[in-house]
């Protein structure tokens, strides 16, 4: 790896992390907008905790064997049709040499197919995802929320370290629920919009949907009677 390439992937680096660190630390609250939010993690998070090497981070291939991995987080709104994401991505040659590497935007939810809630998904290879702390790497699974599958298709933005930024949709499959017989696999799909090489080989990473649920508001509490600011005299006073 030369070292314009080992510099740039550091400055990305440096850029990147502490941005979704934020982005993460932020995002349990911006999801208690609506029921029909949902967090999602690609190949980071607390994803990476499995001990798992191929959990993180998510990888596509085209036919000519070259790759891309992607890591990051973000909110969507179902309902509202929006989402707000970040991460990294990495550009790789058949042989594993880097030809790129930068950060990833999403400007535009074009898609999302729900495959419903999967309560067992908490419990992966004997290892509970439960609550952990928020920093790099990890992100707080709030109360009340439950793992769901689904196939997100987002509208993004690749802005690379060296060149010009690039417009592409990209695919986010999570098998959990119920799953469609032709959606089985887990991982990303990437295509370029104006046409080109199509990135559409699955070959690893962990994908996950979180349902938030949006906590109830307090019940206002009634007032309290006012008292008589001048009270009728009782017969004793008298």
């Amino acid at each position: 790896m030369s070292r314009q390439t080992v510099l740039s992937s550091l400055v990305t680096l440096w850029l990147a992390v502490p941005a979704l660190a934020m982005f993460l630390a932020a995002t349990p609250a911006r999801a208690q907008i609506g029921s029909g939010d949902y967090m999602f993690l690609m190949g980071s998070g607390f994803l990476c905790d499995s001990g798992d090497s191929s959990a993180c981070p998510a990888v596509v291939k085209s036919e000519q064997g070259d790759s891309y991995e992607f890591s990051g987080a973000g909110t969507l709104s179902a309902r509202g049709k929006s989402v707000t994401a970040t991460g990294t991505f990495a550009h790789k040659s058949p042989s594993g040499m880097v030809l790129d590497t930068g950060v990833w935007t999403a400007s535009e939810l074009v898609s999302f197919d729900s495959y419903g809630i999967a309560p067992s998904a908490l419990m992966r290879g004997g290892r509970t995802f439960g609550p952990s702390p928020v920093g790099p790497g990890r992100l707080r699974m709030l109360s009340g929320s439950m793992p769901a599958g689904g196939l997100a298709v987002f509208r993004i933005r690749l802005l690379p370290m060296w060149g010009v930024s690039r417009t592409a949709t990209l695919q986010i499959n999570c098998a959990l629920g119920k799953v469609p017989d032709e959606r089985q696999t887990e991982g990303i799909r990437l295509a370029f919009e104006g046409g080109g090489v199509a990135f559409d080989e699955e070959v690893s990473g962990r994908t996950l949907f979180v349902l938030t649920r949006q906590r109830a508001s307090p019940a206002a509490k009634a007032p309290a009677p006012k008292g008589e600011s001048n009270p009728p005299l009782t017969n004793v006073q008298r």
